[in-house]
């Protein structure tokens, strides 16, 4: 029996409520994040393989344990490469430095602008250096999400085919080697699943939203954290107010109970099987509908996305091409949605080639059409969490319950950190006195000195 540790903040098999994901941070942040995992785990886990997340509990002091009890890291990432993950980065590095077991990156990216100016660098490319240096030192090579990644580790001195190659997603080949893409009538009274971005530009917002208005059959689908605690408890707004983005309870598609947030992939699978089409300004909201079979239209609206987009053959529209004109229905009518499905058997099988390259089991080893799959044989045993509908679509009893289980828990979750702040700065303020005293004695030895000095003279 072979042991996998894997970055995640849970296993498919996990049945956490939404009260225990919201205080463990249990999706990472983004609840998209669940996503790629879940086809990590899919793929890796064998009749013979064990895969353990490690709820991303990565401290470096964790080196010997993990040596002990694991064969194997597989660490997916998202866009690690950008500022804000830098502590995160640094500390894996550390980590894998004192491991012994082999460590496969799958799926990394580079977060940057739509038009990335590679050459001016990043503040953060010596971490980068240094995280790639590790990882390369337990394993082949890194496998990154797209051609704009590849160009950045080239110009900082790693080798595309060598130490580093695209592909992709891991999402993309949660069900393997060919994509199912329904061929559906969009009409009016379509089931539409939308998903947004508030970081998108405007004129991408307000095309969402005139989408919205055409297609009124619609369910909106967040993923943010902060999002997940709207929908539970109706509070607090995510933002100020905004005519193209919901961010708080009043907003009409929460009072009219339509939003839904999953809890884990299978639901949100099943949810988007039912849709006619999804489209909006979410990566994996989109990607979950193309594996799903949905017709899928996505706006990237930066680097990463770009990137996925052209290699994945994501249908889509440019930012950029979005007018005031531009209407929803009107691009149903032009676009491929058969696009992804084109190059998926290539793209998938290149990331096979990956995975063995790194000496990893798999489900496909034998047989690219396996008819056993552990994951799903083991997750058709388990009752998974529905997802969450807001408080305006729940019974009173319901809602009561929520706010019982949640707010005594969100003030726990405070007064710890108040509490940690406290003793963070109560250590601070030892060190400064200590550092005082030091510099008190030393003044009094270099007077006395100086005193003895002059008395001499």
């Amino acid at each position: 029996m072979k042991n996998i540790l894997i970055r995640a903040g849970m296993s498919p098999f996990d049945t956490f409520d939404a009260t225990h994901i919201m205080m463990n941070n249990s999706i990472g942040g983004n609840v998209g994040n669940l996503v790629y995992q879940y086809s990590v785990f899919r793929t890796l886990m064998t009749e013979d393989t064990t895969i353990t997340p490690d709820y991303y509990n990565y401290e470096p002091k964790r080196a010997d344990e993990i040596n002990e009890n694991y064969d194997c890291y597989i660490i997916p990432l998202a866009d690690a490469f950008r500022q804000e993950f830098v502590p995160t980065l640094r500390k894996y590095t550390k980590l894998i430095k004192k491991l012994k077991i082999p460590v496969i990156v799958v799926g990394v990216g580079l977060r940057a602008p739509f038009e990335p100016k590679l050459n001016e660098g990043f503040p953060f490319d010596e971490d980068v250096k240094d995280f790639v240096n590790a990882v390369l030192e337990k394993s082949s090579m890194l496998g990154l999400r797209g051609e704009i990644t590849s160009k950045y580790l080239t110009k900082l001195g790693f080798r595309e085919g060598i130490d580093h190659k695209v592909i992709g997603c891991p999402s993309m080949y949660t069900f393997g080697r060919e994509l199912n893409i329904r061929e559906t009538n969009i009409t009016k009274d379509s089931l539409v699943s939308v998903n947004s971005s508030k970081l998108s530009p405007k004129n991408v917002l307000d095309f969402i939203t005139r989408g919205m208005e055409e297609y009124p059959n619609h369910y909106f689908i967040p993923q943010w954290m902060k999002e997940m605690k709207l929908v539970y408890a109706g509070s607090p707004p995510i933002g100020k107010n905004s005519e193209n983005y919901p961010v708080k309870m009043s907003d009409s598609i929460y009072m009219n109970d339509r939003v839904r947030f999953f809890l884990n992939v299978p639901t949100w699978l099943d949810f988007l099987r039912k849709a006619d089409l999804s489209f909006g300004a979410r990566l994996h909201g989109n990607i979950t509908a193309t594996i799903a079979g949905t017709p899928s239209i996505i706006i990237p609206k930066d680097a990463r996305m770009r990137e996925l987009t052209n290699y994945h053959g994501l249908t889509h529209i440019w930012a950029g091409d979005i007018t005031e004109k531009t209407s929803l229905s009107e691009l149903i009518e032009k676009v491929d949605f058969q696009s992804p499905a084109k190059v998926q058997a290539d793209n998938f099988d290149n990331f096979i080639d990956f995975l063995d390259k790194n000496n990893l089991d798999h489900i496909y080893k034998d047989d690219m059409y396996p008819t056993t799959i552990p994951l799903d044989e083991k997750l058709a045993e388990i009752e998974l969490m529905s997802p969450l509908s807001t408080i305006s679509g729940i019974s009173l009893e319901e809602m009561v319950e929520r706010f019982e289980q949640y707010y005594p828990m969100e003030e726990e979750k405070t007064n710890k950190k108040l509490k940690a702040q406290k003793d963070k700065l109560a250590e601070k303020d030892k060190k400064i006195k200590h550092l005082n005293r030091t510099l008190n004695r030393k003044s009094v030895r270099m007077a006395l000195k100086t005193a003895d000095i002059f008395k001499s003279k």
